[in-house]
């Protein structure tokens, strides 16, 4: 069940919290992303991965391709997250209590969104994170997200900045699903069974039980859309089903799921640090708001 009323927020405050997010746990997404890029069937560990990237290209290499990952957020994050608390807000205008087949509606509509308008900066984001790893004749060197645009405009086309776009748009779609409606019910159920009140200790337990279901929920996905993006050479000719048809077969079902804990430990703190910088948001904001109230009334 969701709250009734509710004062409606600016549509960046979710873009807002994921940038903020993404600062924090980026050398593990870096990490997922190389772990995902990994081919064959040699196991790697993410921390194994971590110490590696420390030795060979040293530690502040944990941190290459912050600022393509910041505008991924910016753009991504603003638009999905925005898109499904205003959508949320409209059905909350005329359901008391909109079920979960709706909010899944809403979550879906703005998966679809941020999962286009995000893309470029996700091209650029995988590119600057596995440069690292990839031969010195095939490293792109970009020299922020910025510059990895126009280059990639100027060498390739802007076609490619949408590559990978239909997994990213499924990914999106999941993502947005799967963290934000899973984490209004579980605020929900721990509401309504008084297993705890508001404050951050119901957020930080419904995002992390959130984080959970999201990392799972998109991991396939997730891999499959990085490999497509930070594809050289011939595999750049593979669509998403041919990549997921040789991957099956040549390295296993497992294989989808490679990264997963790195992966849960980039979007676990990830979805926990959104949404509880998100909810601070909507707080100072309804605060903010009733003392502009407050002093309007003193005044008349």
């Amino acid at each position: 069940m969701v709250e009734k009323k509710q004062l409606n927020t600016p549509f960046y405050f979710g873009g807002a919290a994921s940038c903020t997010a993404a600062i924090i746990v980026h050398p593990l997404d870096l990490t997922k992303v190389r772990l995902q890029n990994f081919k064959g069937n040699q196991k790697m560990t993410m921390f194994g991965t971590m110490m590696k990237i420390i030795r060979t290209e040293g530690p502040l290499k944990l941190y290459a391709g912050l600022s393509a990952s910041i505008l991924r957020q910016a753009t991504y994050s603003t638009v999905r997250l925005g898109g499904y608390e205003k959508l949320k807000q409209l059905l909350l205008q005329k359901e008391k209590n909109p079920s979960v087949l709706q909010l899944l509606l809403c979550a879906t509509t703005a998966g679809i969104a941020g999962g286009i308008c995000g893309n470029p900066g996700d091209v650029v984001n995988v590119r600057m994170q596995n440069d690292g790893q990839l031969p010195s004749h095939l490293k792109r060197n970009y020299a922020h997200a910025f510059d990895g645009l126009i280059r990639i405009v100027k060498e390739e086309g802007p076609a490619v900045l949408f590559r990978g776009v239909g997994p990213n748009i499924n990914r999106a779609i999941l993502m947005t699903a799967s963290q934000c409606v899973s984490y209004d019910s579980f605020k929900s159920f721990f509401l309504t069974n008084h297993v705890l009140n508001e404050g951050i200790g119901l957020h930080l337990l419904s995002s992390t039980f959130a984080g959970l279901v999201a990392t799972t929920a998109c991991s396939p996905v997730d891999v499959i859309k990085t490999r497509m993006m930070s594809a050289t050479g011939k595999d750049v000719q593979l669509s998403a089903l041919r990549i997921t048809l040789n991957m099956y077969r040549s390295e296993g079902l497992l294989s989808f799921f490679r990264g997963w804990t790195p992966s849960f430990m980039r979007t676990g703190p990830q979805t926990i640090f959104t949404f509880i910088f998100l909810e601070q948001f909507k707080k100072w904001h309804t605060i903010r708001h009733n003392n502009k109230n407050d002093t309007m009334a003193i005044q008349l």
